[in-house]
């Protein structure tokens, strides 16, 4: 093998993705949360998701107005979350900060369970805390983010259960913030546990092309990511 091939090769990795590009991207969410971001990082990030389709942009509710312009007349969604990163701010303080998401430009939401209460076994609280915060933020299409890496295996399935009796569509394994982000074991648990009712969202830790096509093997359906370009230069190279 040549020089050339094998920096490509290097560049590309071995796996090939069984989807068109365009069906690759659409799977794909966009995410830059990090505390230290800047408008021009979200701009850059705004311009890589036009540039390949991306389903979504996902960033904190400040960048929401700068990413409902710069997005204008483009498919890519703007998706905010909410009660980020551990859930536990008060639940009026939930409810208004999705609310005005939805007033910025917000189209997706993807709301953190509150940890806490899932922790103290009270699944009453969550389950109307959720209710009140989706039912207030319609249109949107919502995600719960259940920290799978702080849960156990019996409280997943609850966690899960309780999301879509709230009317989440998704439930979201992690908010990347955690010791631990997606796992292959977790999300087939939660697809098994949700069935067709609602979809799974595997974030946190998914880097390359082979990292995400395990995903959606396990059953996810859309992929939380900070490395969506460099996935997508896998893509292409095939």
């Amino acid at each position: 093998m040549s020089e050339r091939k094998k920096v490509k090769a290097r560049h590309c990795g071995s796996k090939r993705s069984p989807y068109s590009p365009r069906e690759m991207a659409q799977f794909i969410d966009q995410t830059l949360l990090k505390p230290q971001a800047t408008e021009a990082d979200i701009i850059k990030l705004c311009k890589g998701a036009i540039k390949y389709g991306f389903h979504a942009v996902c960033v904190h509710p400040y960048f929401v107005p700068l990413c409902k312009a710069i997005l204008a007349g483009h498919d890519t969604k703007v998706a905010t979350v909410i009660g980020f990163p551990l859930g536990m701010s008060l639940k009026s303080v939930k409810v208004d900060e999705a609310m005005q998401a939805i007033y910025y430009g917000a189209q997706e939401l993807d709301i953190v369970m509150n940890l806490g209460a899932v922790k103290s076994g009270n699944w009453e609280f969550v389950e109307k805390e959720l209710s009140e915060i989706i039912s207030s933020s319609r249109p949107a299409l919502h995600k719960v983010i259940i920290e799978t890496c702080y849960l156990t295996d019996r409280e997943k399935p609850v966690a899960a259960e309780i999301a879509v009796a709230s009317g989440a569509k998704f439930v979201k394994t992690s908010t990347g913030f955690g010791p631990k982000g997606a796992t292959v074991r977790d999300v087939k648990l939660l697809k098994a546990t949700l069935g067709d009712r609602a979809e799974v969202k595997a974030s946190g830790g998914i880097r390359d092309l082979a990292g995400m096509l395990k995903m959606m093997s396990a059953g996810a359906t859309r992929i939380g990511t900070s490395a969506g370009e460099e996935i997508m230069g896998e893509v292409l190279c095939a």
